[in-house]
């Protein structure tokens, strides 16, 4: 990727992260960096949300854990589907679990950085992900290729219909309830579930089904 030249237009960015000294460094950084205007900081989903509508970015740079409110993935849904000219959101995140990258581009965003990469490929996304371009990290686009190119998991039927309730918001003992076993069961097919899925969560779980349209 190459950043453009001094000429071109900056691109008016809003940084959202909860962590105070993380978002100054971030700051300080991009303070630095050619053809990019730091336009604001948010340092919660809703704050970010009502910044873009004021401000109106090119280019979101979110994290995806924000503390209390709504997380980055929700925050970055709301605003790629803001009515009129929605900013291009730019995941900076160090979370690059397969429920994270699937989660954070099925809401919409253009890309998914580390925030191990360095300065140099951090401006250079910034302008990538500007102009529409999607930009990952290599961890995350090798993970991304991986999973295209391994085959679906196997679930029995009981897992998928164990599944289906997951994804409907069902707590355990809904879903004992709901196919007549017990809680200790649904626990065993959840922990099968989720090794097969390669994921840690209810909600990586459901992610991940539907990316791979496990789920009917």
């Amino acid at each position: 990727m190459t950043v453009p030249d001094s000429g071109s237009a900056a691109v008016r960015i809003l940084v959202c992260d909860d962590h105070v000294v993380v978002r100054a460094g971030l700051l300080a950084l991009l303070d630095s960096a050619p053809g990019i205007e730091v336009a604001g900081e948010a340092g919660t989903g809703e704050e970010a949300l009502a910044l873009a509508a004021r401000l109106r970015p090119d280019v979101v740079l979110m994290d995806l854990q924000l503390g209390e409110g709504i997380d980055g993935v929700e925050t970055t849904r709301r605003l790629t589907a803001a009515p009129g000219a929605a900013p291009h959101v730019l995941v900076l995140t160090t979370y690059d679990t397969d429920a994270d990258i699937t989660r954070a581009i099925e809401a919409g965003a253009t890309g998914y950085l580390l925030k191990a990469e360095r300065p140099e490929e951090l401006f250079a996304a910034i302008h990538a992900a500007a102009r529409g371009r999607t930009v990952l990290s290599p961890p995350v686009a090798s993970r991304v290729m991986a999973n295209m190119r391994s085959p679906r998991p196997s679930l029995t039927d009981r897992e998928r219909d164990i599944l289906a309730h997951l994804s409907l918001g069902l707590g355990n003992r809904e879903i004992a309830r709901a196919l007549f076993i017990s809680e200790a069961t649904v626990k065993t097919h959840l922990r099968r579930i989720y090794d097969k899925l390669g994921v840690d969560t209810r909600a990586g779980a459901v992610a991940v089904a539907k990316e791979q349209r496990l789920l009917p």
